[in-house]
């Protein structure tokens, strides 16, 4: 089927017609459906007020004679149990029966916007910060409220007026006598719906304020009930927007406390405003203690997001997993948000802060490393873990966490060494950073593998955190050095002299070690891919590594125990020729008696790697009877 056009019909095209709207519907849709949280009401009505103060600050500047004299700016919140009703009460612009009319009667028009729309030809610098934008911020009062009134006397004028509706499509304004406005300002007064009668109670009131808006630009106070005495909860201050230089240590270790619910000092704090393109203030602390949340599988952060000083997000995930363990508020001016002010959308401007914020910390850290190592090394050993993190995830930052990496050694005790430390101490022929993960430092400390580095003087690092097994497999190396695992594939090892002298030349290995290497391949063949002579050891036995191609043990060992791969291969045997019980094995005639010796000397292998043999019960009778025939020689 065709549709003919206009000029092909000779009919006259239609002219545009204006979408119609249920207004009643549209409120409620609206009140119920963009905020989550009743709550916030509170904060945006105590932003609206703000909003107000400041209109009214910037015009005072060129018009001093609207401000009364002697007033401070003021945001006032009361409650009456008894009346059921919250008011909202504060001492900015105030508003027209006209402006009242375009503000409040009219649904997502924002005098704010219009407000900073006139500016736009003045003085950037000038011009005040507000936090209204879309014009719905209002109407969340009527998620608690069955009726509000308004009633508003703009400043500089004489007249009054009141503003009422319920919310259910409809509203009246009219002027008002000037005793019922407040001198200068609005007054807005919610009458309580029954299911609402908690946010009359003080403790709760005061607590949203104090949450979301103790930090506007306006000091707040809040009268619990009829006749008793107001209460400042919020100064008009944020301790993050004051320079740096006027804060006190105790005033960061307090507002610290608060933020992070520890009662520790930081061990780090980092303060700072960024300028240019986009602009922010920031407060991080980094806890002088591990916080019980730190391995929470959520990997959530813990940053307050602020806009123009009006919480905008509890746990806004401003920094990286990696760094949840950081504390920290940002506060931005340009950030573009979405109507309800709940979530942030993507943004190239919130990505920005992100990294902006990111690299800071990073940086700080850096610093920190440098000059105080001992303070650092705190920090590193309460959250290395978490930190090493970011190896395997950030990419952009990988050099810059190398450098803050530090690692327990197979040479240095319990002190904590940097990879620049490392590769310094390098020995003579090495070429690669060898590492040695577990899930135990004192295990890996022991492990047979270690054997022939420790001869050679050789440093191993000991990576006993599940993240290390996957960050060494993505990092290609440090210091044009790779990293090597010393429990995958051939050690290659022996152009690295001894620590008594050069590399010496091994004696060939016996023929009859040799054929006991070809028997235990075949009695091993379901259990190894390989046996043969190894350059680890040198006081053990036996070990056990991968292959030369494929993952690490530890990595291959995590990935089965989780699902993601289908099977462990199978390992290589490693042997030592010249230990004592090989030789001893390879000239023995009792072939039971070395078959159970070679199992035995496998699930050896295992046990010193933190596994447990594959058939405990084969396990323990092979046991026993070893046992049994030492017990039968000794006594002939």
């Amino acid at each position: 089927m065709t549709t003919d056009s206009p000029s092909e019909t000779g009919s006259a095209a239609q002219p545009p017609r204006a979408f119609e709207a249920d207004v009643a519907r549209l409120l409620h849709l609206m009140v119920h459906s963009v905020y989550s949280d009743r709550a916030i009401f509170v904060r945006e009505l105590v932003s609206n007020g703000a909003d107000a103060c400041e209109k009214l600050r910037y015009e005072a500047l060129s018009n001093p004679a609207l401000v009364q004299e002697g007033a401070g700016y003021l945001i006032s919140v009361a409650a009456d149990k008894d009346a059921k009703t919250l008011t909202f009460l504060d001492n900015g612009i105030g508003m027209s029966e006209a402006e009242m009319v375009a503000a409040l009667g009219t649904i997502a028009s924002s005098g704010t916007r219009a407000f900073m729309e006139s500016l736009k030809d003045q003085e950037a610098k000038a011009a005040p910060e507000l936090i209204g934008q879309f014009g719905i911020g209002f109407y969340s009062a009527f998620m608690v409220a069955d009726k509000v009134d308004v009633y508003s006397r703009k400043a500089g004028t004489t007249a009054a007026s009141h503003w009422s509706s319920d919310g259910k499509g409809t509203y009246s304004v009219a002027p008002c006598a000037l005793d019922e406005a407040p001198a200068q300002g609005s007054r807005v007064v919610l009458h309580m719906s029954d299911g609402a009668a908690e946010f009359l109670e003080p403790w709760r009131i005061e607590s949203i304020i104090r949450e979301h808006s103790g930090a506007v630009a306006i000091p707040i106070d809040f009268i619990e009930a009829p006749g008793k005495e107001p209460r400042r909860l919020g100064e008009g201050t944020a301790l993050w927007v004051k320079p740096k230089a006027s804060v006190t240590p105790e005033e960061y270790k307090d507002f610290y406390q608060a933020l992070a619910g520890q009662f520790d000092e930081p061990a780090l704090t980092a303060h700072w405003r960024a300028e240019g393109r986009h602009e922010y203030h920031a407060l991080a602390f980094v806890p002088g203690s591990r916080p019980l949340d730190l391995f929470d599988p959520a990997r959530k952060s813990r940053a307050k997001l602020y806009v123009r000083r009006v919480l905008i997000d509890a746990d806004a995930h401003i920094l990286p997993g990696w760094l949840r363990f950081v504390k920290a508020v940002v506060d931005s001016s340009d950030l573009p948000l979405n109507v309800s002010r709940e979530m942030i959308q993507e943004s190239q401007v919130f990505a920005a802060i992100r990294k902006g914020v990111t690299s800071h910390i990073v940086a700080d850290l850096t610093r920190l490393a440098e000059s105080e190592p001992e303070a650092y090394g705190k920090i590193w050993d309460h959250f290395g873990a978490v930190i090493k993190e970011g190896l395997y995830e950030d990419y952009e930052r990988r050099d810059a966490l190398l450098k803050l990496a530090r690692f327990t050694t197979s040479t240095h005790g319990e002190t904590k060494r940097s990879l620049a430390d490392y590769v310094a101490d390098l020995r003579e022929n090495q070429t690669a950073i060898w590492y040695l993960a577990g899930d135990d430092v004192k295990r890996l400390r022991a492990s047979p593998q270690l054997e022939g580095f420790r001869a050679r003087g050789i440093e191993v690092l000991l990576l006993p955190d599940p993240v290390d097994a996957f960050w060494v497999q993505g990092v290609t190396g440090y210091d044009g050095k790779p990293f090597k695992s010393v429990t995958q594939g051939a050690a290659d090892i022996k152009a690295v002299p001894l620590l008594d002298g050069e590399a010496k030349e091994e004696a060939p290995v016996s023929e009859a070690v040799a054929a006991l290497m070809i028997h235990m391949k075949d009695v091993l063949t379901e259990a190894v891919s390989d046996v043969r002579v190894s350059d680890r050891l040198s006081n053990s036995a036996a070990c056990l590594v991968a292959r030369d191609q494929g993952p690490d043990r530890r990595l291959e060992r995590m990935l089965a125990e989780h699902g993601q791969l289908p099977e462990v291969t199978k390992p290589v045997l490693e042997i030592n020729p010249r230990h004592a019980l090989l030789t001893k094995l390879a000239a023995s005639q009792d072939a039971g008696l070395v078959d159970d010796a070679i199992w035995l000397i496998l699930d050896d292998a295992r046990l010193a790697d933190g596994e447990k043999p594959d058939d405990t019960a084969a396990f323990a009778a092979r046991l026993a009877r070893i046992i049994e025939r030492a017990a039968d020689g000794a006594r002939g």
